[in-house]
């Protein structure tokens, strides 16, 4: 039997239609990614695609502006920009629609609400890209658009970290008059965690400085502004630098590094430098504590991509030939005057560093525990490691892999407080507590329980040694789970430490004394190390502490159990 429909070519297209989008829709929703622990929100600086481009895997879809810094956003799937939810200039929360790829084409009116995607041309609404970028650089509350001439930039202070509520310059790279090219280095900025460095996003001549070298100005103050040579910008803002008290500047700013033009498109070729890498590269490099200085990358201009970092072999990373211990140096050494006092401004870091401290010890239970270690084992493990070719370790690079490896046998210690709630953390993230003429900051070991002695070792030299010359990022003295502290270098017998929040505790580690010991009956001569560990008594209970402390000290005497 054989039935016959009457049915158009114009519905046996519909119809197609409809099933290839229910059952073929390879649309993928972009969402507003979270760059940093405390985004809320994100800005699109600059889109780098538009609607109707192709689109690759690795390609740089956006330049997206967090609470701290500017980033690029790669494409993780291939296709067509099929829509874009948020406009250049334009901010969305975190998880919500940023962009549509998918086949050319494509129906995705179920997925954007039956929203139409905006024309890959002009229209009426959208700006023209000057005008975008006129309107979206980020001006003080004082300073309106209408003030701004034509082609004329207003940069302002950058919030370079989540706590960040002024800024400072440490040094202009740029002077009034100069000419200024996008990515040129403009300044250097101090923050409350580092100095870092600022650079142009735009073409043009530095018609003006809002904040003096040496001077301080709130975060979205006017800080520059760059034009057409010859603009008069005389009416345009007004400075809000809080010039620095003293006409004499802090011994650590005299000392002016050398000027080096900077480009996020050249690759490192130093630890102190800029390091040319992907965003999804660089957080994959932070998840398996990779050191980013030494891998090659194979992208444009040499970038750091993704499979970089896949193909990356730990046999690459080579310690430093000369860098300071661990926690070496102390403040800046003060010249004693006779009857006359003296007066040090204090630096963003070293405010900060006071405000949490003191945050910590008076929000914190602590509660102290001592344990002492017979590191003669240790001591013959180390010389034994070290008589290997290009190895040298420390005793602190063997506390911190013993501590990262209990930490895994502990997750308790390894855990935050959080109000109504304690989180566990998935990953071992060990800071390690460093000296620095404007007090203390803790760079952070990121998966150091996967780390081995020598990728430990190379790791916290150069760290410490960035950290000494204010060339840490952000980025990395954040998302420490536990943090050691070490004074033995200087003598010191045993002391306690204050816990770095949202740690809930912190290692004391002392020096390493000859004291006699009584061993199989015999007083002998030994090597005593004592530990202290400082911990949040909301988190970490007395028992729960003193088992973590066992497990290390089994560890620390007993080297060959870390390969169990």
């Amino acid at each position: 039997m054989t039935f016959e429909f009457d049915v158009s070519e114009s519905q046996i297209s519909n119809l197609e239609s409809q099933i290839s989008n229910q059952y073929y829709n390879m649309a993928e929703v972009i969402t507003m990614p979270r760059l940093s622990d405390t985004m809320t929100e994100g800005k699109v600086a600059k889109w780098h695609k538009k609607v109707g481009d192709k689109v690759k895997e690795g390609d740089i879809l956006a330049e997206i502006e967090t609470d701290k810094a500017v980033q690029d956003f790669e494409s993780e799937v291939e296709g067509t920009l099929l829509y874009v939810g948020v406009e250049e200039g334009g901010a969305a929360a975190v998880d919500s629609v940023l962009a549509i790829i998918g086949n050319e084409g494509e129906d995705i009116s179920g997925l954007t609400g039956g929203a139409a995607a905006p024309a890959a041309g002009g229209s009426e609404e959208k700006k023209s890209e000057e005008e975008s970028k006129t309107e979206n650089s980020s001006t003080s509350v004082e300073q309106t658009s209408a003030e701004v001439p034509a082609g004329v930039e207003v940069i302002t202070m950058p919030r370079l970290s989540d706590t960040m509520t002024e800024g400072k310059v440490a040094k202009w790279h740029k002077n009034v008059g100069d000419t200024v090219k996008e990515g040129d280095l403009l300044a250097e900025i101090e923050t409350d965690k580092a100095v870092q460095d600022f650079e142009s996003e735009f073409n043009g001549v530095l018609l003006k400085q809002g904040v003096e070298e040496g001077g301080a100005a709130p975060v979205d103050s006017v800080l520059a502004i760059i034009g057409p040579e010859g603009t008069d910008v005389s009416g345009v803002g007004a400075p809000k630098a809080a010039a620095a008290q003293s006409t004499e500047k802090p011994a650590e700013q005299k000392a002016e590094a050398p000027k080096q033009e900077s480009n996020n498109q050249q690759p490192a070729t130093g630890n102190n430098e800029r390091v040319a890498i992907s965003p999804l590269a660089k957080k994959m490099a932070q998840d398996k504590g990779v050191d980013i200085h030494s891998v090659q990358g194979s992208g444009e201009n040499g970038r750091i991509v993704k499979k970089d970092i896949e193909n990356y072999q730990p046999s690459q990373v080579k310690p430093a030939a000369s860098a300071p211990a661990a926690s070496a140096a102390a403040q800046v050494a003060l010249s004693f005057i006779q009857g006359e006092d003296t007066e040090t401004p204090n630096s963003q870091v070293r405010n900060i560093i006071a405000k949490r401290l003191s945050e910590s010890k008076f929000t914190a239970p602590h509660y102290y525990l001592m344990v002492e270690i017979n590191m003669d084992k240790a001591i013959v493990a180390r010389n034994e490691i070290n008589s290997l070719p290009d190895t040298k370790i420390s005793f602190n690079d063997m506390i911190i892999k013993a501590t990262a490896i209990a930490l895994r046998k502990h997750p308790q210690v390894n855990s935050s407080w959080a109000g109504d709630k304690i989180i566990h953390r998935g990953n071992i993230n060990i800071g390690v507590a460093v000296a620095i003429p404007d007090g203390l900051v803790v760079p952070v070991l990121k998966n150091t329980d996967q780390m081995n002695y020598t990728q430990i070792s190379a790791a916290v030299k150069d760290m410490a040694a960035r950290a000494k010359s204010k060339g840490l990022k952000a980025n990395e003295m954040e998302g420490s789970t536990f943090s050691i502290s070490n004074l033995g270098m200087f003598g010191i017998e045993t002391f306690t430490s204050i816990i770095n929040q949202p740690n809930s505790a912190i290692l004391s580690v002392g020096a390493i004394i000859e004291k006699p010991i009584v061993k199989d009956g015999q007083i002998v001569v030994g090597n005593i190390m004592k530990l202290s560990l400082a911990c949040d008594h909301r988190v970490v209970d007395g028992a729960t502490g003193a088992q973590f402390l066992q497990t290390l000290k089994t560890y620390l005497e007993s080297p060959l159990t870390l390969l169990l």
